[in-house]
């Protein structure tokens, strides 16, 4: 292993036990097949639950619907691309020449999937409290407070609080398909739930902007049942 990464595992307080994990959480997709979008999959709950679970102790006297989102605030992609520069993931995300050469080592998207991608090679090398005990690290110096909430919601959330109002299950988003050359996708996100038997799409500039344009028709759908 690169002192780079030996050097970053000091940063994360953790040493791979499977170094191999580790590069892969750092290679985006122009760079080679063995890319890190699963390991992102991964992070992402990872991150969510540990995420929440910090929640409910710091912030005891909030509701389910304000700490859903004060949460969205916490992992939403500028906060994850701060705190990827902070451990100095710019440095080591391992891009195709493209996506190099058009500055993919600071778009905020890369870093923020990377990051999470990271998160999910702690939970597969160690275990669940591991990985949750480096979001608390991650999270250390970030301001939680409850006035969070009131920031807004976004389509996700709003539409998550909707269903989980009416006792309905949470939906499901998969990505259908990618367009544009790697350093310049689009992607092309369902959203699907399952009780209306019913999935609208959208198209974003990442994967979480496909979810976010997903949400919003899905929402705009729901809205009208009310």
């Amino acid at each position: 292993m690169s002192s780079d990464l030996q050097a970053l595992q000091k940063r994360l307080e953790h040493e791979f036990s499977n170094p191999r994990l580790l590069q892969q959480a750092l290679t985006h997709r122009s760079f080679s097949a063995d890319h890190n979008e699963r390991l992102e999959f991964l992070g992402d709950s990872v991150l969510n639950l540990a995420v929440a679970g910090l929640l409910y102790e710091r912030l005891s006297e909030l509701p389910e619907g304000d700490l859903s989102r004060v949460r969205a605030n916490l992992v939403k992609q500028d906060t994850l691309h701060k705190l990827a520069v902070d451990i100095g993931l710019p440095q080591l995300i391992r891009l195709g020449e493209g996506e190099s050469k058009s500055g993919g080592q600071k778009r905020p998207s890369i870093l923020a999937d990377a990051l999470e991608a990271v998160l999910g090679a702690v939970y597969l090398d160690a275990g669940f409290e591991k990985s949750a005990q480096l979001v608390r690290r991650l999270f250390k110096d970030v301001e939680i407070n409850p006035q969070m909430q009131a920031i807004g919601k976004d389509a996700k959330t709003e539409l998550q609080e909707w269903l989980q109002g009416r006792k309905m299950n949470l939906p499901i988003y998969r990505v259908v398909g990618t367009l544009g050359a790697a350093h310049k996708q689009t992607f092309d996100v369902e959203c699907e739930i399952c009780e209306f038997g019913r999935a609208e799409r959208g198209i974003g500039g990442s994967r979480r902007a496909g979810e976010q344009a997903a949400a919003a028709i899905m929402l705009a759908y729901v809205k009208t049942l009310d």
